[in-house]
């Protein structure tokens, strides 16, 4: 079982991060993306964030948008929590909503035929 304290930091993560986005951003791709959760080493030195975005632009470019971001989002949220080592980021596309859309589409055409 993880730590109460890293599930802590990673939920306090994705709200600051989506704050960032959306108050500092200035690349309307960036802007609207959205934060769906992270996950944070035992040592808090890295930290996996997951995301999502409605935009038509490919998921590897989006991720590659992202990670060039990262360096100033991470000293962005170094200001703004208080962590002795703020964790470098790695931005990682969300598959799941996806996944879940396709699912209940599946299930929508099963209850159909009935």
């Amino acid at each position: 079982m993880r730590n109460i304290k890293i599930r802590r930091i990673e939920a306090e993560m994705v709200r600051t991060i989506s704050e960032i986005l959306l108050e500092e951003a200035r690349d309307s791709v960036i802007k609207n993306v959205t934060i769906t959760g992270a996950k944070v080493a035992n040592d808090l030195s890295y930290a996996k964030v997951y995301f999502t975005s409605l935009s038509n632009m490919s998921h590897k470019d989006l991720e590659k948008k992202m990670n060039e971001a990262s360096s100033y989002i991470r000293l962005m949220l170094a200001d703004r929590m208080d962590l002795r080592n703020t964790p470098k980021l790695k931005f990682l596309y969300d598959d799941s909503v996806a996944y879940g859309e396709k699912i209940e589409k599946i299930l929508r055409e099963i209850s159909e035929e009935k």
